[in-house]
Formats: structure tokens, C-alpha cells, sequence
């Protein structure tokens, strides 16, 4: 025998209960002549004060309000104002829901009602009725997508097509206290690139702290323009904190010997399509990318825009940091130097 889907009481439904009971019909005539099951009035008039209380107005409340607990779930966010505030500011700041979580038991961390999972943010996200919050926070989110997808991997290297440097020093050669991240002042750099490659932001990130220097090019990026820009914007960091630059072969660096001359920063070259030699730079430009998305025209952006961006991705809280931010972490560094 094939079951009869089931089907939430319907207000009209309820009226029809409240009137019925109000003339002392019986619960399985009501049923009856609803076509419902005795077992199901029975239920709705038990768990709403039963039959003298029972009113269908706020049998209907009841019933919106226990959908909606199932539907979300009993989620904290929409219980707890001070929690829910905390992370719509995070989120409006474009952290991650794990950055807003550490975040919180730092600046938190006697205080046991300031606790949720990053899962539970991603669904408070994700179960918002559909209009402006909902797609405001989903804007804020790294990944910008409606459903969540596997990743997939990459196959192969990418084919390297461009010329080589004059006089390289390779990845290998550098000092091995870069690998270990302890000593800071060594940094890695890269090339954003705007639509159809016509304009370029440069990034420069230090690989201990992750503090990160946004470097305005716009259409000049050949390479003297970026040897230039780049010097200009390392010599606003303390000396004692600039060793080394680790970057790709891109031909905008054709003149790393120039730039040491320039700045004392000895230039270490990653081998070609090996991305990973380089993780900190790539991770943060995944980050940039957040708030300067594919096709973005770097010469339309204005340079207070860029550095607004910087300041931003140096108040982010990052897992790599115990989910410190970079400006705390380079502000204790160079106040040691003083």
C-alpha cells in the first residue's frame, strides 16, 4: 500500500479545529471531515494547550516557529545577538569563517558563549532566505559560489614559454633559514595580472609575519617600472627586515640586479611552474583575488583603493599566525628592532 505524503495543517485547517472544538465536536469527527488522521488533530490540540486553550491563530505561530528551527537548525546565530554581530563584522571584512572562529577565542578567550564552528557560519550563510544579507555575505566569502564544489586537481606543469633572466640565482641557492621561517625579513612577490594582461598589480609578502605590500602599476609593468616600484615600497619597511625576495621567472624582474644594487635585497628565482616554492605569495594572492577578482583593470583602481585592500589584508586574522594578524605579528617585529 503506497503512503500518503505527508502534509503540514494548513491555517484554514486550524481554523476549522477551533471551531469545532468550540462546539464540543468530537476530535475524530473534526478528522474526519478534515480527510486527516485522528492521531494527527490529536497531537496539534495536545501540543497547544490542549481543548480548551487551543486557538489556531497561535497554533499557526507555533507551528512557523518550530519550521524554522528545523529548517536552521538551532542555530546560535539567530539566537545571540552579540555572537551573530561579531561575525557579520568579520565577514564584512572579508575573513574566512575559520579566521572569524580563531579570531573570537583570541579576543575572547575566557568567554565560553562566544563559541561556534566555522560550519555553522557557512550554514548561517547558506540558509538565509534568499534577498540582499544573503548576498551580501556570500560576496564576502572567498568563494564567491552558491554551492560548494570539490576541488580538482591540475594536471602537468604548465608549459613555460618565457625567456630567462640574466645571471639567476636560483631558489637553491638561497640561505636555508628562509625555509624555516623563523629568522623574518624574507619576502616573496608576483605579478597580479588585469584584463587581457594589459595591467598588473604587483605583491610583495614577508614569509614570517605574511605582512603584505600592494604596489600600484597599473599599465607600467615593464621592468624597470616595477624595479622602481617595488624599490620604492620596500624602503618604507626597517632594513633589518628586508634579507630577501623569492620570485617566478617573469621578465619583470629582469632587473633583480638593479633592484639588489637599489635596495640591498638579494633576488632568489623559483623554478618555472612550481607555484609552491613560492606558497605564501600564491596563498595571499588567493586572498587579493577576493577583493580585485579576475578581469579587474588596475588602472581604473585608484591607489587609496589598493591601499585600503593592504590594510585590510594585514588586519586579517590567518590560520598560518595561530590566527594573529599580520600587522601584529610585523608591529612586534619591529618594535624588537628598535
Amino acid at each position: 500500500m503506497q503512503q500518503t505524503k505527508y502534509r503540514r495543517l494548513s491555517d484554514n485547517e486550524r481554523e476549522e479545529i477551533s471551531r469545532g472544538l468550540a462546539i464540543n465536536e468530537s476530535q475524530a469527527s473534526i478528522a474526519h471531515r478534515l480527510h486527516r488522521d485522528s492521531s494527527t488533530i490529536s497531537r496539534e490540540i495536545h501540543r497547544n494547550s490542549g481543548k480548551s486553550g487551543y486557538r489556531a491563530f497561535s497554533s499557526g505561530q507555533r507551528a512557523m516557529r518550530a519550521s524554522s528551527s528545523r529548517r536552521y537548525g538551532k542555530r546560535r546565530l539567530f539566537q545571540e545577538p552579540q555572537i551573530q554581530e561579531y561575525i557579520l563584522f568579520g565577514l564584512r571584512k572579508c575573513w574566512s569563517p575559520r579566521e572569524i572562529v580563531r579570531r573570537i577565542q583570541i579576543e575572547y578567550p575566557q568567554d565560553m558563549s562566544m563559541r561556534i564552528s566555522h560550519e555553522a557560519i557557512y550554514q548561517y550563510v547558506y540558509v538565509l532566505p534568499r534577498g540582499s544579507l544573503k548576498k551580501e555575505l556570500i560576496s564576502c566569502l572567498r568563494q564567491e559560489r552558491k554551492h560548494r564544489r570539490k576541488k580538482g586537481g591540475r594536471k602537468g606543469k604548465p608549459e613555460e614559454t618565457r625567456g630567462k633572466i640574466a645571471d639567476m640565482l636560483s631558489i637553491e641557492e638561497r640561505p636555508k633559514e628562509v625555509e624555516d621561517r623563523i629568522i623574518p625579513g624574507h619576502w616573496e612577490g608576483d605579478l597580479i595580472m588585469g584584463k587581457y594582461k594589459r595591467t598588473a598589480l604587483g605583491t610583495l609578502v614577508e614569509r614570517t609575519t605574511r605582512y603584505t605590500l600592494l604596489v600600484p602599476l597599473g599599465r607600467n609593468k615593464s621592468a624597470i617600472d616595477v624595479r622602481k616600484a617595488y624599490a620604492k615600497a620596500m624602503k618604507t619597511i626597517p632594513k633589518e627586515l628586508t634579507k630577501t625576495l623569492t620570485y617566478d621567472q617573469g621578465k619583470e624582474m629582469s632587473e633583480h640586479k638593479r633592484f639588489t644594487i637599489d635596495t640591498g635585497i638579494q633576488v632568489y628565482f623559483a623554478h618555472p611552474g612550481s607555484p609552491w616554492e613560492r606558497g605564501t605569495n600564491e596563498n595571499t594572492n588567493g586572498l587579493i583575488r577576493q577583493y580585485f577578482p579576475k578581469g579587474t583593470e588596475f588602472d581604473k583602481v585608484p591607489t587609496r583603493e589598493i591601499k585600503r585592500v593592504q590594510r585590510q589584508l594585514n588586519d586579517r586574522p590567518r590560520a598560518a599566525l595561530d590566527f594573529y594578524k599580520p600587522d601584529e605579528k610585523f608591529n612586534e617585529l619591529v618594535a624588537l628592532e628598535r
